[in-house]
């Protein structure tokens, strides 16, 4: 059985790798006020950035989905890896050795499967780096030359090549620890009669990188006539590599792609390669699969859906391109991002246009793009008659859908005017009509169909973002605003109440600045928490040792405590959320919170007393009278003296 790894190593890992360092490797961060980064969700869908990165305390949350942890949390989750397997993986970033208890280390029996298959993937790509020079690759480093990539590009993108013999590959990874289990699952090998032999043999291999550039899988081009299997053979699915979740040069694209909010999308390795090398560094492309729904989600977090960016496709003119561009059309509506299409002149692809006319005319075919609606609509029309009003009127039903779901306003008016034009409708505002028409009956068919369930909420859930008011859980927004999915079941709230904001601001203070309400917070009972969830969280504040004296490791001891994840979610938000202030906290803001809670508990303890001494009448016995009247008298004075004196008489 595998050992477990050193509790002192596991912290250090947690404290060598930042947590926006991690998290930007998947998506991109901006500023979001207070220290606090902001993006899109990676765990769901949304509109508006909702998820937010502390690194000062190494922790992240989306106010959408209610996701939230720390950085080995988000690596867990995002890559579906298990604990052991997620320290690994960070402990080789950060260069640290773990140590394991048990026995020892025995990397071959102790590591986690996905870290076994990624290093597999890792020596794989490196032998194959390594055969690209040897004597049996020289049809290889023709075919590369023949495109116009030399060795530095070669060895730029990693490209290598697979020996023709049947297991070349296999002996060198058994070599080097690997089992023939898992070379078979890694997709790297394939079973045969006797023993595994290598799936790819006598091929140009790509290696194919996820978003943080470890290698998952290979693409492998033909390069002889006696070989008998497809011109391009990729690695099956394996829980590595799904085909619909990767694209190739993300690696290499995906900084340049947040950071100009542009991304090229083309239709092969040499494309990519032939792009970058010209200076169009934002190119990637699908692997073995054409572009759909996952590729959109991991385009959409690092363009931060800025209504200004660019998606631009590339593809051949003929009637297969045209079918791809217009099949991506379909996807437009998923972007916020404006689509855009470069067909490529003469039939030519990226890489053969660099090859012709060199690396400007790739950036000209880049730059040329039309707008990926205007395509479409001119498509449509061309396959209509435009000699007959019959052929106008069906061009028109056809077409008028595409332009009215343009998103921008503007753009769809002035379109609706253009295609008048193209279809020879003198009446143009029939035309302007019939498309404002078609764009307000898709309104109202998304909110018939829930499409926006943002005002409607009830008084279940609790407190939403930074404002403390927001919608039930279930729809509550995050900082922007979005609707959030169903919630899960939790203690019934009034939204309403001052006395549960109020609270919520007061454990943001005690987790994320405890110096500013000690020692005072602590003093507080549990009972003093009205909600259920933040009595909760007072409850794990108190069993972690209480906020006074709070040190580096506060806040991981609170999420440590916590005796459930619904109580270590919360934990996560209340220390991740803004607090509702927009200067500075400091200690006067943070005595008006303690107060706040304080006068609260007190008023509702007065009101309690007074409905006490109306019960127990004139014929209630003389001491016990007299004993309840007191405390009505004490809790009223100390309420006077908190509105008085503030937190000068807590």
């Amino acid at each position: 059985m595998a050992g477990r790894i050193n509790d002192d190593d596991v912290r250090a890992v947690r404290d060598a790798v930042p947590i926006d360092a991690v998290v930007s490797e998947y998506l991109q961060l901006r500023g979001a006020g207070g220290g606090n980064l902001k993006g899109l969700c990676p765990f769901h869908d949304e509109k508006s950035p909702s998820f937010q990165v502390s690194p000062s305390k190494g922790l992240y949350y989306c106010f959408g989905c209610q996701e939230g942890g720390d950085t080995v949390d988000f690596v867990m989750k995002i890559d579906h890896l298990s604990f052991a397997e997620t320290i690994e993986r960070l402990a080789s970033q950060a260069g640290i050795t773990l140590r394991y208890e048990e026995g020892g280390y025995t990397p071959g029996r102790q590591q986690g499967e996905r870290t076994r298959l990624v290093e597999a993937h890792k020596a794989a790509a490196q032998f194959y780096v390594e055969q690209l020079d040897g004597t049996e690759a020289e049809i290889g480093r023709k075919f590369l030359a023949e495109r116009g990539f030399d060795q530095a590009a070669a060895q730029h993108f990693g490209v290598g090549y697979s020996p023709a013999g049947w297991d070349h590959l296999v002996r060198f990874l058994r070599g080097r620890g690997f089992t023939d289990q898992e070379l078979i699952l890694s997709g790297l090998a394939q079973e045969s009669r006797r023993n595994p032999i290598d799936r790819f043999r006598g091929r140009l291999m790509w290696p194919i990188r996820d978003i943080t550039g470890e290698v998952v899988g290979f693409g492998a081009r033909k390069l002889r006539d006696d070989d008998n299997g497809p011109k391009y053979l990729n690695t099956p699915e394996t829980p590595l590599y799904k085909k619909s979740h990767v694209l190739y040069g993300i690696d290499l694209a995906k900084k340049d792609i947040a950071k100009t909010s542009r991304a090229v999308v083309v239709e092969g390795y040499t494309d990519v390669m032939a792009c970058h090398l010209a200076g169009v560094t934002t190119a990637i492309a699908t692997c073995g699969t054409s572009f759909g729904g996952d590729h959109i989600k991991i385009l959409r977090r690092l363009l931060m859906d800025n209504a200004s960016a660019e998606v631009v496709f590339t593809f051949d003119g003929d009637a297969a391109g045209q079918k791809a561009a217009l099949r991506a059309f379909e996807d437009d509506q998923k972007f916020a991002a404006e689509t855009y299409i470069a067909i490529t002149p003469g039939g030519m692809d990226p890489c053969e246009l660099r090859l012709a006319e060199g690396d400007g005319a790739v950036k000209a075919l880049i730059d040329s793009r039309t707008q990926l609606f205007e395509f479409a609509i001119r498509q449509i029309i061309a396959r209509h008659n435009l000699d007959t009003a019959v052929g106008r009127a069906a061009a028109l039903e056809e077409a008028a859908p595409v332009v009215a779901g343009i998103k921008n306003s503007s753009i769809q008016h002035e379109s609706a005017v253009h295609l008048a034009g193209l279809l020879g409708i003198l009446d143009t505002q029939f035309v302007v009509r019939r498309v404002s028409q078609l764009a307000r009956w898709a309104r109202e068919r998304g909110r018939g169909q829930g499409g926006d369930q943002r005002g409607r909420g009830d008084q279940r859930g609790r407190p939403g973002g930074p404002g403390g008011d927001g919608g039930p859980r279930g729809q509550r927004g995050g900082p922007e605003g979005q609707p959030a999915p169903a919630a899960p079941r939790g203690p019934a709230l009034n939204l309403r109440s001052p006395a549960h904001r109020v609270e919520r601001e007061l454990l943001k203070l005690a987790l994320q600045r405890p110096e500013l309400v000690s020692p005072a917070f602590d003093a507080y009972g549990v009972d003093e928490f009205t909600a259920p969830p933040y009595a909760a969280v007072r409850r794990t504040i108190e069993d972690a040792g209480g906020a006074t004296g709070a040190d580096g490791d506060y806040l991981a001891r609170v999420r440590d405590t916590a005796p459930d994840d619904t109580v270590r979610a919360m934990v996560t938000e209340l220390a991740v959320e803004p607090l509702h202030i927009r200067r500075e906290a400091d200690e006067a803001y943070a005595g008006v919170q303690l107060v706040a809670v304080r006068l609260a508990a007190v008023n509702q303890r007065v009101t309690e007393v007074r409905g006490a001494l109306q019960r127990l009448g004139q014929q209630a016995d003389p001491d016990h009278l007299a004993a309840v009247q007191n405390e009505l008298w004490v809790l009223q004075q100390y309420g006077q003296s908190l509105r008085d004196r503030g937190a000068a008489a807590l």
